[in-house]
Protein backbone atom coordinates (compact mmCIF):
# COMPACT_ATOMS: atom_id res chain seq x y z
CA UNK A 1 0.00 0.00 0.00
CA UNK A 2 2.83 2.20 0.71
CA UNK A 3 5.10 1.32 -2.07
CA UNK A 4 1.37 2.00 -4.26
CA UNK A 5 1.04 5.81 -2.65
CA UNK A 6 4.86 6.78 -2.81
CA UNK A 7 5.13 5.63 -6.85
CA UNK A 8 2.01 7.96 -7.34
CA UNK A 9 3.91 10.49 -5.06
CA UNK A 10 6.46 10.53 -7.65
CA UNK A 11 4.36 10.08 -10.43
CA UNK A 12 2.49 13.53 -9.39
CA UNK A 13 5.87 14.93 -8.87
CA UNK A 14 6.97 14.51 -12.57
CA UNK A 15 3.97 15.41 -14.01
CA UNK A 16 4.57 18.95 -12.32
CA UNK A 17 8.01 19.40 -12.35
CA UNK A 18 7.32 18.63 -16.33
CA UNK A 19 5.21 21.67 -16.49
CA UNK A 20 8.33 24.19 -16.98
CA UNK A 21 9.14 26.33 -19.60
CA UNK A 22 11.70 29.36 -19.32
CA UNK A 23 9.32 32.04 -17.84
CA UNK A 24 8.01 29.94 -15.23
CA UNK A 25 11.72 28.65 -14.45
CA UNK A 26 12.50 32.09 -13.87
CA UNK A 27 9.32 33.08 -11.70
CA UNK A 28 8.87 29.76 -9.69
CA UNK A 29 12.84 30.13 -8.76
CA UNK A 30 12.24 34.03 -7.77
CA UNK A 31 9.13 33.37 -5.55
CA UNK A 32 10.47 30.08 -3.68
CA UNK A 33 12.74 32.46 -1.91
CA UNK A 34 10.91 34.47 0.77
CA UNK A 35 13.03 37.44 0.17
CA UNK A 36 10.69 38.20 -2.86
CA UNK A 37 7.93 38.22 -0.79
CA UNK A 38 9.18 41.31 1.74
CA UNK A 39 7.50 44.34 0.66
CA UNK A 40 4.26 41.83 0.59
CA UNK A 41 5.12 41.15 4.39
CA UNK A 42 5.73 44.54 5.10
CA UNK A 43 2.55 46.22 4.21
CA UNK A 44 0.75 43.51 5.98
CA UNK A 45 2.92 44.16 9.27
CA UNK A 46 2.45 48.09 8.53
CA UNK A 47 -1.58 46.92 8.44
CA UNK A 48 -1.88 45.07 11.40
CA UNK A 49 0.01 47.58 13.63
CA UNK A 50 -1.83 50.85 12.18
CA UNK A 51 -5.61 48.19 12.78
CA UNK A 52 -4.23 46.64 16.13
CA UNK A 53 -1.98 48.90 17.18
CA UNK A 54 -0.20 47.62 20.55
CA UNK A 55 -2.31 44.01 20.50
CA UNK A 56 -0.86 43.85 16.70
CA UNK A 57 2.21 43.37 18.34
CA UNK A 58 0.81 40.53 20.26
CA UNK A 59 -0.53 38.80 16.65
CA UNK A 60 2.90 39.65 15.12
CA UNK A 61 4.80 37.76 18.04
CA UNK A 62 2.33 34.78 18.10
CA UNK A 63 3.14 34.10 14.14
CA UNK A 64 6.37 34.59 15.03
CA UNK A 65 6.52 31.52 17.45
CA UNK A 66 4.41 29.75 14.91
CA UNK A 67 7.19 30.19 12.55
CA UNK A 68 9.75 29.02 15.12
CA UNK A 69 8.21 26.33 16.14
CA UNK A 70 6.91 24.79 12.49
CA UNK A 71 10.66 25.45 11.17
CA UNK A 72 12.20 24.02 14.33
CA UNK A 73 10.06 21.07 14.19
CA UNK A 74 9.78 19.94 10.06
CA UNK A 75 13.49 20.81 9.75
CA UNK A 76 15.52 20.05 12.52
CA UNK A 77 13.30 17.28 13.87
CA UNK A 78 10.85 15.90 11.45
CA UNK A 79 13.26 15.90 7.73
CA UNK A 80 16.42 14.28 9.57
CA UNK A 81 13.77 11.61 11.41
CA UNK A 82 12.17 10.37 8.40
CA UNK A 83 15.32 10.46 6.09
CA UNK A 84 13.66 10.55 2.57
CA UNK A 85 15.42 12.49 0.24
CA UNK A 86 14.79 14.95 -1.96
CA UNK A 87 13.38 14.37 -5.34
CA UNK A 88 16.48 15.99 -6.39
CA UNK A 89 18.99 13.84 -4.65
CA UNK A 90 16.89 10.48 -5.28
CA UNK A 91 19.40 8.71 -7.71
CA UNK A 92 16.54 6.95 -9.64
CA UNK A 93 14.54 10.39 -10.23
CA UNK A 94 17.51 12.33 -11.06
CA UNK A 95 17.66 11.95 -14.41
CA UNK A 96 14.05 12.02 -15.03
CA UNK A 97 13.75 15.79 -12.96
CA UNK A 98 14.26 19.22 -14.93
CA UNK A 99 16.35 21.30 -12.16
CA UNK A 100 16.16 25.11 -12.28
CA UNK A 101 19.92 26.74 -12.11
CA UNK A 102 21.42 23.90 -10.42
CA UNK A 103 19.08 24.50 -7.66
CA UNK A 104 18.77 21.13 -5.58
CA UNK A 105 17.89 21.84 -1.95
CA UNK A 106 19.46 20.32 1.43
CA UNK A 107 19.38 16.46 1.45
CA UNK A 108 16.24 15.61 2.94
CA UNK A 109 12.91 16.05 2.06
CA UNK A 110 9.51 15.15 4.02
CA UNK A 111 8.49 17.49 4.71
CA UNK A 112 8.49 20.75 3.28
CA UNK A 113 9.48 23.57 5.85
CA UNK A 114 8.14 26.00 2.84
CA UNK A 115 4.85 24.77 3.13
CA UNK A 116 4.82 23.65 6.96
CA UNK A 117 5.89 27.18 7.71
CA UNK A 118 3.84 29.39 5.22
CA UNK A 119 0.31 27.30 6.43
CA UNK A 120 1.25 28.16 9.83
CA UNK A 121 1.28 31.73 8.68
CA UNK A 122 -2.03 31.85 6.77
CA UNK A 123 -4.22 29.69 9.60
CA UNK A 124 -2.87 31.45 12.65
CA UNK A 125 -3.58 35.38 10.40
CA UNK A 126 -6.95 33.38 9.27
CA UNK A 127 -7.82 32.68 12.93
CA UNK A 128 -6.58 36.09 14.62
CA UNK A 129 -8.15 38.38 11.82
CA UNK A 130 -10.31 36.68 9.62
CA UNK A 131 -13.70 37.29 11.46
CA UNK A 132 -12.99 41.26 10.90
CA UNK A 133 -11.17 40.57 7.43
CA UNK A 134 -11.60 38.41 4.98
CA UNK A 135 -9.08 39.47 2.76
CA UNK A 136 -6.60 37.34 5.36
CA UNK A 137 -7.82 34.22 3.64
CA UNK A 138 -5.99 35.38 0.61
CA UNK A 139 -2.69 33.97 2.58
CA UNK A 140 -4.25 30.22 1.71
CA UNK A 141 -3.58 31.06 -1.96
CA UNK A 142 0.09 32.65 -1.14
CA UNK A 143 0.78 29.24 0.95
CA UNK A 144 -0.48 26.90 -1.78
CA UNK A 145 1.78 28.99 -4.88
CA UNK A 146 4.61 29.39 -2.23
CA UNK A 147 4.44 25.15 -1.49
CA UNK A 148 3.89 24.49 -5.16
CA UNK A 149 7.32 26.54 -6.21
CA UNK A 150 9.02 23.25 -4.42
CA UNK A 151 6.99 20.83 -6.71
CA UNK A 152 7.85 23.06 -9.65
CA UNK A 153 11.67 23.28 -9.28
CA UNK A 154 12.07 19.40 -7.83
CA UNK A 155 13.03 19.90 -4.43
CA UNK A 156 10.14 17.77 -2.64
CA UNK A 157 7.11 15.79 -3.33
CA UNK A 158 3.65 16.51 -3.44
CA UNK A 159 3.15 14.78 -0.19
CA UNK A 160 6.04 16.33 1.52
CA UNK A 161 4.11 19.62 0.77
CA UNK A 162 0.29 18.04 1.72
CA UNK A 163 1.58 17.00 5.01
CA UNK A 164 3.78 20.04 5.61
CA UNK A 165 0.75 22.36 4.74
CA UNK A 166 -1.31 20.38 7.32
CA UNK A 167 1.11 20.19 10.10
CA UNK A 168 1.81 23.88 9.60
CA UNK A 169 -2.23 24.61 10.07
CA UNK A 170 -2.03 22.05 12.88
CA UNK A 171 0.86 24.74 14.91
CA UNK A 172 -0.88 27.44 13.97
CA UNK A 173 -4.17 25.90 15.64
CA UNK A 174 -2.32 24.76 18.99
CA UNK A 175 -0.57 28.23 19.34
CA UNK A 176 -3.96 29.71 18.59
CA UNK A 177 -5.70 27.71 21.43
CA UNK A 178 -3.12 28.36 23.81
CA UNK A 179 -3.51 32.35 23.12
CA UNK A 180 -7.08 32.06 23.52
CA UNK A 181 -6.14 30.67 26.89
CA UNK A 182 -3.99 33.16 28.30
CA UNK A 183 -3.96 36.10 26.16
CA UNK A 184 -8.19 36.39 25.33
CA UNK A 185 -8.07 39.76 26.17
CA UNK A 186 -5.38 40.73 24.08
CA UNK A 187 -6.38 39.44 21.05
CA UNK A 188 -7.98 41.06 18.28
CA UNK A 189 -11.24 39.28 19.03
CA UNK A 190 -11.44 41.54 21.87
CA UNK A 191 -10.22 44.51 20.34
CA UNK A 192 -11.92 45.63 17.09
CA UNK A 193 -9.97 47.43 14.57
CA UNK A 194 -9.23 51.16 14.79
CA UNK A 195 -9.12 51.12 10.77
CA UNK A 196 -10.71 48.74 9.04
CA UNK A 197 -10.15 48.24 5.10
CA UNK A 198 -12.24 46.40 2.65
CA UNK A 199 -13.46 43.16 4.29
Amino acid sequence: MMDSILAFDERLLLFFNSLHTPWLDTLMFALTNGLYWLPFFIGVVVFILRAYKWNGLLVLALVGVAIALSDQLSASIIKPWVGRLRPSHTPHLQHLLHIVNNYRGGSFSFVSSHATNSFAVATLLWLLLGRYHKWIGLFFVWAGFFSFTRLYLGVHFPLDVLCGGLLGAGIAWGVYKLATLFLAPYLPHAVRPTSTPPA
